[in-house]
């Protein structure tokens, strides 16, 4: 099972670094970034510096562990373009990049830039012709393609990626498009979601891929979940009671130990951890959070 780690994209480069440094030393496997311009909410002034700029340099000083998108909005890049950034970034940084797409969903960033938003059942439509560009353009000499929405002429992409094949991952757990999406054409897909979801979700997908005639397990499955990882029991159970926004791991080391073992038992490849909830503007709290969670939750599955 691999273990890797999504910094709050609203920290300065230097703290990134600092963080993505300290788990590729510690053992982690991989970095993933949001794909967004700004925070979901009123207030929009945080900083919130650009994820593919970001990676690119993270991947200069960060020689081992895999970079990749939670998840690239397909409505802000011509998945051409998008195709371009992701394999100039597999050779900077050695064959090392997960290409994380998704149909998009955060209205406002749309709204403040002037990028047309479109309606879900567009925006899904554009995800897999987009898909369908990426994986020709990564694979073919030329590439073109006469869709609803996208329109190519005998597209070049060189230098190809060093991987063969870049991973794709789609994220999202829509079950309709989404997830068939997914089975047509990820090599690794990607959902929020509790050890229940996971195992509704995956179920889904297994039958996407049998109808599309792909095997199941050729799709590298991870998830996302907060971690309140702590050996205080009444913070643990003030984190329980309160309706969280996101599905959380909330326990101490034992306690969350036997829930990576319920999402590695459901078929999980991945588990992606943010800091999000590890103490705002405290690289030290957050380093000791990210070793303890590794060291004593992880044991035994790594």
């Amino acid at each position: 099972m691999k273990f890797s780690f999504w910094p709050q994209p609203t920290q300065n480069f230097d703290t990134m670094q600092q963080l993505g440094q300290h788990v590729e030393k510690t053992g982690w496997d991989g970095i993933w970034l949001a794909d967004h311009f700004m925070p979901n909410a009123e207030d929009t002034s945080a900083p919130w510096p650009e994820a593919w700029v970001t990676l690119s340099a993270l991947a200069m000083n960060i020689p081992r562990i895999r970079l990749g998108t939670l998840v690239t909005g397909n409505t802000y890049r011509h998945p051409a373009v998008l195709a371009k950034m992701a394999a100039t970034l597999d050779h900077i940084s050695g064959g090392r990049v997960v290409l994380g797409i998704g149909s998009g969903w955060q209205e406002n960033e749309h709204e403040k830039y002037g990028i047309p938003f479109y309606d879900v059942s567009e925006r899904l439509k554009r995800l897999g012709e987009a898909c369908h560009i990426i994986q020709s353009l990564f694979t073919n000499d030329l590439t073109s393609y006469s869709g609803e929405f996208y329109q190519l002429v005998e597209a070049p992409l060189e230098p190809k990626p060093v991987q063969s094949p870049l991973p794709l991952l789609i994220g999202g757990g829509g079950e309709r498009v989404t997830l068939k999406l997914a089975a047509q054409y990820a090599n690794e897909w990607n959902v929020w979601g509790s050890v229940e979801t996971l195992i509704h979700k995956m179920k889904v997908l297994d039958q996407h891929c049998e109808s599309q005639q792909r095997d199941p397990a050729d799709i590298h499955r991870t998830a996302v979940a907060l971690l309140f990882l702590s050996e205080d029991q009444k913070f643990l159970d003030k984190m329980r009671s309160r309706t969280l926004a996101q599905p959380a791991i909330i326990g101490n080391a034992n306690e969350v130990r036997d829930i990576i073992g319920e999402y590695h038992a459901a078929g999980v490849d991945e588990l992606i951890i943010p800091d999000f909830t590890m103490g705002t503007g405290n690289t030290a709290q957050k380093r000791d959070t990210l070793d303890s969670f590794l060291n004593q939750a992880a044991v035994g599955f790594r």
